[in-house]
């Protein structure tokens, strides 16, 4: 076959139609450059910020992650918040020198930084990249920290209010209680996130607070405590503290979705403000008394096993809203009522009336999302 006759004259087509050149022959002018694109900008050089991808606009839905490690996630929060609820009412009512709530409180955000930073220098790989990430995204953007303060405001109001109920109610009945923010939570959810729910949805949420009632009324004496308890008191905690949660918990669900911001960068963001928030809280409770007796009062071992839970309880739910959304988040607080109730029946004497009717109503609730 003549090569010359199937690639055209002098064969120079072929290395030109796979994007080689050819060296210039004796007598043959040398190839024309290719003339540059250009930059309908502006001027005759090309930008080279033109030729960048832009980047993708933040979706606000779930990342793409595994099913099993959402559902690992969703696993180690339950039983980290039914292990947490027993051990913190057996710290408030069992032991007579009580710690300061405050405190604990405080050294809870002090701790979740700490971790979140160690998994930020993890993720970003060096600690110059950690430093440089903390640089730009934390110290060199006031603006951002202004933002993640306002969950942080509005958790350490929460987790103070939790430390209040729990200290004046049965822990079945808090946890059962508590779950009034599941309720809270969709209607914030519907107001802040334009979703909608169904009629079943929300049928599920008039049985919520039915179980709720049955859940207030127990027989005297059914609980074994050694301090005095005010339940209208810890009632009213209660709902303080379900306010913030709904209110806290979808508005950091939106800021976290809202943009490609690393979800420890977020964390760090909020638990410094936290950490001034919760100071702040020490000095205006329990100021005096913590100067006389010490930070850590009361401290034992039991109270830094629930510091501990608190902190990983944490950040396991930063990753929960992360990944799923806070609707997931209130199926496994509704699961941690099953297994909290069922260890306060054995250690404290409680009773489960009401329990099964909030179980039913929850799973409706989120069986429809």
């Amino acid at each position: 076959m003549n090569v010359a006759r199937r690639f055209g004259a002098g064969g120079a087509a072929w290395p030109e139609a796979v994007g080689l050149r050819s060296p210039a022959q004796p007598g043959n002018p040398p190839p024309a450059p290719r003339a540059a694109p250009k930059n309908t900008a502006g001027g005759g050089r090309r930008d080279a910020t033109a030729t960048a991808v832009p980047r993708p606009e933040p979706s606000g839905k779930p990342e793409n992650v595994s099913l099993l490690f959402k559902l690992y996630c969703l696993m180690v929060m339950t039983l980290v918040a039914a292990t947490y609820t027993v051990a913190l009412r057996y710290t408030r009512t069992v032991e007579t020198e009580l710690y300061f709530s405050t405190t604990a409180v405080c050294i809870t955000e002090v701790i979740k930084l700490f971790l979140s930073v160690g998994i930020l220098a993890k993720e970003t790989g060096s600690l110059a990249r950690l430093i440089t990430s903390l640089k730009e995204n934390v110290f060199g953007s006031p603006t951002e920290l202004l933002k993640l303060s306002v969950p942080s405001l509005v958790y350490a109001l929460q987790n103070n209010m939790a430390f209040v109920a729990l200290s004046n109610l049965d822990a079945a009945v808090y946890q059962v209680t508590y779950q009034l923010k599941i309720p809270c939570t969709a209607l914030c959810t519907v107001l802040m996130l334009n979703r909608t729910l169904s009629k079943l949805q929300w049928f599920s949420v008039f049985m919520l607070c039915g179980g709720v009632t049955l859940v207030q009324w127990k027989p005297a004496q059914a609980t074994k405590v050694q301090v005095e308890q005010n339940p209208w008191l810890g009632f009213g905690a209660i709902a303080v503290a379900v306010l913030c949660s709904g209110f806290a918990g979808v508005y950091f669900e939106k800021v976290l979705k809202s943009s490609d911001t690393s979800l420890w960068v977020r964390n760090i963001q909020m638990y410094l403000s936290g950490i001034v928030v919760t100071l702040f809280g020490v000095y205006m409770s329990d100021g005096a008394q913590v100067l006389e007796k010490g930070f850590f009062y009361g401290y034992t071992h039991y109270v830094w096993f629930v510091i501990f839970l608190a902190s990983v309880g944490g950040l396991y739910t930063s990753v929960v809203v992360k990944y799923t959304d806070n609707i997931m988040k209130g199926f496994s607080a509704a699961a941690a009522i099953v297994l909290s109730t069922v260890a306060s029946v054995i250690l404290f004497g409680l009773q489960m009336i009401g329990a099964k009717a909030i179980v039913s109503a929850s799973c409706e609730f989120f069986l429809e999302f």
